[in-house]
């Protein structure tokens, strides 16, 4: 018995310590960091960047010499015959060998060795536009994974806003049940005494209904929120506890101002590489037009099992392996040449042509974007004006609606009000109540929506 007590304060132990750690509170700074280092988004965009990071390393070495070495050992006839022959996709063999007047099927050993060095050592400018190129592209990456960091610090944000709001309309709505059920709890004894009509009874247990499905409400949205948080956690879903900063204070500073220009956003910055890519491939493709100048060099060695008067003697060859693949002789080439292909010329125009026409649609595309956030910076200052007229007046609405359900409850108590007007205080109360909650959360969601606009999440999170 005593084992199991033993057991059981242990186990009680471990829960309650495992409650507590599940309920610490989940600062902001704790949340953009963990959401940072878990989203899948982010760590894409990283991925991202390092591919094309390799493939600059790449690049850089396109410039380098091809240098080849091959060995073959076959085993064939040698028959010629005089005549044209080209050998389409590779579908011949180079047999080489005397023009005999009658076909025979005598075989030895043939070896090949060779060495190849092609260096395209000129190419008007083509490999150092390939590297630009791929350097627009990391820096493209770069950007993008920039402006995703950014755009998820504000998502994550709103994302905790939101619950956290959603935890005090939860609030608001459990005190607004427990305020009906004690208004119906005074509503039945009254009935019951004779005190009132039983009529005050069904619109009490109406209200108590009404609060009930409002509180389920704001639990589901609770959920709802809370899955949303922790999907930009990259977390499994749980119950957070939050900092209540937000619903208790306002941002010290409710007029911020960016510490850059509109030019230096994350995601117009993007934009901007996006046009900067297209303009370097355009220059590249320009280069495509142009000849290539190539120095070449050849070192071979062959062997073969026919000996050199097998033209009058056909039976003048051995099947010795070792003497057909051992090499006898030796040929090295060295030369420089030039490729042009001229009508590549009338492509690579409109290639070029269709470049920068893409070109002018990714400005477009920065265009819109740098006016819609132009917009909505203007928007931002008027949403951080109202935010903060309704957060002054929340208090007033408060005391206001309080003021009046403790009045009308009393006359009621009394016999000197009506449950319609009862009722109407306590709605009146409990949208005062909501409407509170959601002021100091609307201020900071507005100053919020500037950080957004202006590309500077500074102006949000050193408010903390």
């Amino acid at each position: 018995m005593l084992r199991k007590r033993i057991a059981l304060a242990g186990l009680f132990v471990f829960v309650f310590s495992v409650d507590s750690y599940a309920q610490q509170t989940l600062t902001l700074k704790d949340a953009l960091r963990i959401g940072l280092e878990n989203y899948p988004a982010i760590k894409a965009k990283n991925n991202q960047l390092n591919a094309s990071k390799s493939a600059l390393k790449e690049a850089r070495t396109e410039y380098l010499p091809d240098v080849n070495f091959s060995a073959q050992q076959d085993y064939g006839t040698i028959n010629g015959t005089n005549g044209p022959l080209f050998g389409y996709r590779g579908l011949s063999v180079a047999s080489s060998g005397p023009a005999q007047p009658n076909q025979n099927w005598n075989a030895a050993f043939g070896a090949l060795y060779l060495t190849n060095v092609n260096w395209d050592f000129f190419t008007f400018g083509r490999s150092k536009e390939k590297i630009n190129v791929q350097k627009s592209y990391v820096n493209l990456n770069q950007t993008d994974l920039t402006q995703e960091l950014f755009q998820h610090k504000v998502r994550l944000s709103a994302a905790y806003l939101n619950l956290l709001a959603a935890q005090r309309l939860v609030k608001s709505q459990q005190d607004n049940l427990n305020r009906s059920l004690e208004i119906r709890r005074v509503v039945v004894a009254r009935v019951k005494n004779g005190l009132n009509p039983g009529v005050d009874s069904s619109l009490a247990n109406a209200e108590v209904s009404a609060a009930r499905i409002a509180l389920t409400n704001a639990q589901q949205n609770e959920q709802d929120q809370s899955n949303q948080l922790a999907q930009y956690l990259g977390t499994p879903p749980q119950n957070y506890a939050l900092d209540s900063l937000f619903v208790t204070n306002v941002p010290a500073n409710t007029d911020p101002q960016a510490a850059a220009p509109l030019d230096a956003h994350p995601v117009l910055q993007f934009y901007h590489n996006r046009v900067a890519v297209s303009d370097q491939q355009a220059k590249y493709y320009s280069r495509l037009a142009y000849p290539t100048f190539s120095f070449f060099g050849v070192y071979q060695g062959r062997g073969s099992g026919f000996k050199n008067d097998v033209n009058i003697d056909p039976n003048d060859y051995t099947s010795s392996y070792g003497s057909g693949v051992d090499p006898t002789r030796f040929n090295y080439l060295l030369g420089v040449g030039m490729v042009w292909n001229f009508t590549s010329v009338f492509r690579v125009h409109h290639q070029v042509q269709s470049q920068k026409f893409t070109s002018l649609q990714y400005q477009n595309d920065y265009d819109l974007v740098s006016q819609r956030l132009q917009d909505q910076e203007i928007l931002a200052e008027s949403r951080i004006s109202t935010a903060l007229r309704n957060y002054r007046e929340a208090p007033v609405e408060v005391k206001a609606a309080n003021d009046a359900y403790i009045q009308k409850s009393t006359l009621y108590k009394n016999g000197l009000s009506s449950i319609v007007d009862l009722t109407q205080a306590l709605y009146s109360l409990n949208r005062a109540q909501i409407d509170r909650d959601i002021a100091f959360n609307n201020v900071w969601q507005a100053v919020l929506y500037k950080a957004a606009a202006t590309g500077d999440f500074g102006i949000f999170i050193n408010n903390l």
